[in-house]
């Protein structure tokens, strides 16, 4: 068994590249589907997670549209996938706003200011008084369920979301034209941490929820769906229940779920270098600009080596490298690994999982050369390279 093997795509494609496999991405689209169906909740692809828009139209028919963080994802949602588009920013400006009201159905507000600074703007344009145009509030209900306060957005001091008290302390109809609550307070967790949260939110917002002006509920993303333990009848559950109980629409914003162990991410091996003891291998992708949650979350990925085997800890072999990366970062390491076999400058790696969160967040530091876009599909063996950067594309960026 070698790399190839378990990779076939490996030979005809260049290095660096991300390789989606779109059968894998339409395995977990279905799992997302199911939900659909039998909760009647309303799902969207959350862009800020996975946005190769190449692969839309494996996804149109499992889904109810895309989510948006922002101007640019909104119009690559309505331009490239169509369906419903919903965007929630933590601050607008009327040039933003005038855009996204010829674009977006669902527009969600960080504050009860926001909300009252661009509510003429809104009312006044003719698809919000035609119906096209659904405004909401992205709530906090202050419920902290996740480990890392990185992606915390419940944690103290957060700038994201409303607190009831600040409702409560809103003007007398500073809420008139909302017609919905949106939190978002999950990160690849479980519907165990979606119940708890939903009692919050009914604790808090409960009389919101209750009140004939509020139709829809958006329960945001971070809903491991896909995750071969998650809790799908208890997903399935908690949605019927909430919307029976008050009369309500329900959104979900999966984006990881839609990715997650769909793409992977190639490497070369450019040298080995010895510094203290320590084999560092010098690959030609960057933690820093191509998978940069390696070393914000941080987080350890699966790598294989030449043989196609998944490397271990350090030590676990007598052929321990240090992956480092081509940039001038000094932290740009994607950690110590132990392979199989020993390594050398020419050899293939394979980094897992590195479909979301990673051609969303990649950047050009250094000049260094960008990872090729590319798909597979297994179910008929077909590899295709999307895109390829160039020095013209780093230069673009620029002036």
């Amino acid at each position: 068994m070698s790399l190839t093997d378990t990779f076939p795509f490996l030979d005809q494609l260049p290095s660096p590249a991300f390789v989606v496999d779109l059968e894998k991405l339409r395995a977990n689209a279905r799992i997302i589907d199911d939900i659909r169906q039998r909760s009647g909740c309303k799902a969207v692809l959350a862009l800020k997670a996975f946005s190769m828009w190449s692969t839309f139209p494996e996804l149109r028919q499992f889904t109810d549209g895309c989510c948006a963080s922002g101007i640019w994802e909104a119009r690559l949602a309505r331009e490239e996938f169509g369906g419903n588009v919903l965007t929630y920013s933590p601050g607008y400006d009327e040039a933003e706003i005038a855009d996204l009201l010829e674009i977006t159905d669902h527009l969600d507000f960080n504050s009860v200011d926001q909300w009252l600074r661009f509510r003429d703007q809104v009312q006044s344009h003719p698809r919000y008084q035609s119906g096209a145009i659904h405004c909401g509030l992205r709530i906090n209900p202050e419920h902290s369920t996740g480990d890392t306060p990185l992606y915390d957005p419940c944690s103290p001091g957060s700038r994201l979301g409303i607190t009831r008290d600040q409702i409560d302390a809103a003007p007398a109809g500073a809420l008139d034209g909302i017609s919905g609550l949106h939190f978002h307070t999950l990160c690849e967790q479980g519907a165990d941490d979606l119940e708890t949260t939903l009692a919050a939110v009914e604790e808090k917002f409960g009389d919101l929820l209750a009140s004939p002006q509020i139709t829809w509920l958006n329960m945001g993303g971070g809903h491991w769906i896909t995750k071969p333990d998650y809790d799908r009848d208890l997903l399935v559950k908690l949605i019927q229940d909430i919307a029976e109980r008050y009369s309500l629409t329900v959104w979900i914003e999966p984006g990881e779920a839609f990715a997650i162990h769909t793409g992977v991410l190639t490497a070369t091996v450019r040298d080995i270098v010895t510094n203290g003891g320590v084999k560092i291998a010098i690959l030609d992708v960057s933690a820093t600009g191509h998978m940069p949650d390696v070393l914000e979350m941080p987080y350890r990925p699966d790598v294989f080596g030449p043989s196609g085997a998944m490397a271990g800890p350090a030590g676990a072999t007598n052929h321990t490298y240090r992956l480092g990366c081509p940039t001038c970062l000094a932290g740009d390491v994607i950690g110590d690994f132990s392979f199989d076999t020993p390594l050398a400058a020419g050899d293939r790696l394979v980094f897992d999982d590195m479909a979301h969160y990673t051609m969303v967040k990649t950047t050009m530091f250094n000049g260094v050369r960008h990872p090729a876009i590319c798909s597979y599909d297994s179910a008929t063996g077909e590899s295709k390279v999307i895109r390829e950067f160039t020095y013209e594309d780093y230069r673009g960026r620029l002036s």
